[in-house]
């Protein structure tokens, strides 16, 4: 298993829609390259649309490959393979990282997720969320909020790795 990716980052996205990818975030897409370090732009697959409910999943190279791999190993004909082509690879694009760290996120995206001026990226792993700051405001201070409530005082997030 390569990198992970992990971290919360904010960053501003200018009129033209490019926005930086931190470092920490590069050497994962880096990592998860196989054309990678003969093409020194680390690519990446950014999957978009209505059944993300408002970001963008950004994913390495080879995490993509794996999905696509696991897509293709359903029956063909079958509703689950047609649905999942579907929402993932008609969904998806391929893009590079500049030189100077950027990627273009195109205006039906930009607009797709309420992104303006400042983007949030949340690690999940495997994949990154891309955000509007206020949208992932918004939506993971209820959904952890409302978690957070139904827990007990000493609850400890690692108990839902292990165990009580």
């Amino acid at each position: 298993m390569g990198l992970s990716f992990r971290g919360r980052f904010s960053q501003k996205v200018d009129g033209k829609g490019r926005m930086s990818i931190p470092a920490d975030l590069r050497r994962v897409l880096e990592d998860g390259d196989p054309q990678h370090p003969e093409n020194p732009l680390p690519r990446m697959v950014v999957l978009y649309g209505p059944h993300l409910k408002g970001c963008l999943h950004a994913y390495t190279i080879s995490a993509m490959a794996e999905i696509e791999a696991d897509i293709m190993a359903l029956p063909r004909g079958s509703k689950k393979r047609k649905l999942a082509s579907l929402l993932i690879l008609s969904h998806s694009w391929e893009t590079e990282v500049d030189r100077d760290g950027r990627i273009v996120l195109p205006k039906e995206r930009r607009e797709q997720i309420g992104l303006v001026e400042e983007a949030m990226m949340i690690a999940m792993g495997d994949h990154f969320e891309i955000w509007s700051a206020e949208s992932f405001a918004a939506q993971s201070g209820a959904e952890i909020g409302k978690f957070l409530a139904d827990q007990p005082d000493d609850f400890d997030p690692l108990s839902m790795l292990y165990g009580d």
